[in-house]
């Protein structure tokens, strides 16, 4: 596809984009404001250099936490400029480094809104985060000499075959990248087959994060309220139609379930869904008391708790893995040295989900009932929670290094502040 007709796509789309983020709007009403941003129209002035890191939602913005520290401690004399598709992620970037960071989001990819970004902000790099191939961008800032790496790069196989029948839109566009850092070799195979040239395998970000300093004890706060005469399982990122599966899996036994929805904009619809099913639920944003024996359910529906989440629970399943939405991540349950469950679907976390299971610190499950059963086992088998415990935490210890890799990719393009 020549890029000439996929932006005639993207511009033949226009009419329909506010249509998109008024419907949008109407669950999560942040992305009714900021529009202009969204069309390269921005009010925010820097008033140093600009280092611009692009991080779509939520996991990118907190796999990105140990680079933006480092590009802090490295170039002081930069302004750090973060660009969101997401008002999920734009929330995440306020929490994580609140006034340190500019952000915005990033506008649409149309050549007017693109330019328009770039006249504005003229970042001196850009650094996009794992799979975020925007092809008018990446050609409006090669025309205007702003180097572009693409970091934490990850590409499924699945995903490599659908790029690959953009043909010549695709090679072009990866082979105007300056650098790509990809998580892991069969990533850079996948990257390079469609056309990327300079090409390192760096490893994955995620593994750098630091769990927040106050994760361990708002969890064990959190323990007080859930109890501690029942075992607590928790479903973290859950995806549509995985929370009915979940409920399915723990019937009939004796364990309080916390459910955490991947997107917040589904809190109400999950909500939903265990007052059909006649589940016992408390949300989580109600909960100011401990809660009684006849509690079948938390619904996590707090944002920015994760980790805490993973440290008042005694087991874990990833969401996004047993119904086919490729998996979520599962290094933040091995930092807190929980056991995982995982399903089949981990086209995501490909490697980091065989590499977990090799090490014992996870087991697979392909369906339900084989998901009732680890949760059965895992509930009476105290020696095996603890022994899947320390294989998490010490394979979440073995992978770390990636800032350090890609910081060094970085300096190549920009050097460090004498």
């Amino acid at each position: 596809m020549p890029r000439f007709f996929y932006t005639l796509l993207l511009y033949l789309s226009l009419p329909f984009v506010p249509i998109k983020l008024y419907w949008r709007g109407l669950k999560q009403p942040a992305y009714w404001q900021h529009w202009g941003e969204r069309f390269g129209r921005y009010t925010q002035t820097p008033d140093k250099p600009v280092i611009w890191l692009h991080c779509v939602s939520v996991g990118e913005t907190h796999a990105a936490a140990p680079l933006i520290k480092a590009l802090k401690q490295t170039y002081p004399n930069h302004q750090i400029l973060i660009t969101h598709t997401t008002p999920t992620g734009r929330e995440a970037s306020v929490k994580l480094f609140g006034s340190t960071v500019q952000r915005v989001y990033l506008p649409y990819d149309l050549p007017f809104a693109v330019r328009g970004f770039l006249k504005h902000f003229k970042p001196e790099i850009g650094l996009l985060m794992e799979t975020e191939l925007w092809f008018n961008l990446i050609a409006a800032s090669k025309k205007a000499n702003v180097p572009l790496l693409l970091l934490n790069a990850r590409l499924s196989e699945r995903s490599a075959n659908g790029y690959s029948k953009l043909g010549k839109l695709v090679r072009n566009g990866l082979a105007s990248l300056s650098d790509v850092a990809a998580q892991t070799q069969a990533d850079a195979n996948r990257l390079t087959r469609l056309g990327a040239r300079h090409v390192e395998v760096a490893g994955n970000l995620k593994f750098d994060v630091t769990p927040p300093t106050d994760a361990v004890e708002d969890g064990k706060a959190l323990r007080k309220l859930f109890g501690t005469k029942r075992p607590v399982f928790l479903a973290a990122s859950t995806r549509e139609g995985e929370e009915a599966l979940i409920l399915d899996a723990v019937r009939g036994l004796d364990v309080l379930t916390v459910i955490v929805p991947r997107h917040p904009q589904r809190f109400n619809d999950v909500a939903s869904i265990l007052s059909q099913s006649a589940t016992t639920f408390v949300r989580r944003s109600a909960l100011t008391e401990p809660v009684s024996k006849d509690t079948q359910v938390i619904l996590g529906d707090s944002m920015g708790e994760l980790f805490s989440y993973y440290a008042a629970c005694d087991f874990a399943f990833i969401g996004g893995s047993l119904l086919d939405f490729g998996g979520q991540n599962l290094i933040e349950a091995a930092m807190m040295a929980k056991p995982i469950l995982i399903g089949d679907h981990t086209y995501n976390f490909t490697e980091a989900t065989i590499n977990a299971i090799e090490n014992k610190a996870a087991i697979r499950v392909s369906n339900v009932k084989q998901l009732h059963q680890q949760i059965e086992v895992l509930m009476h088998d105290e020696l095996q929670r603890e022994a899947m415990s320390q294989a998490a935490f010490a394979y979440s210890q073995s992978a770390t290094g990636a800032t350090d890799k890609m910081m060094a990719l970085i300096k190549q393009t920009l050097p460090a502040t004498a």
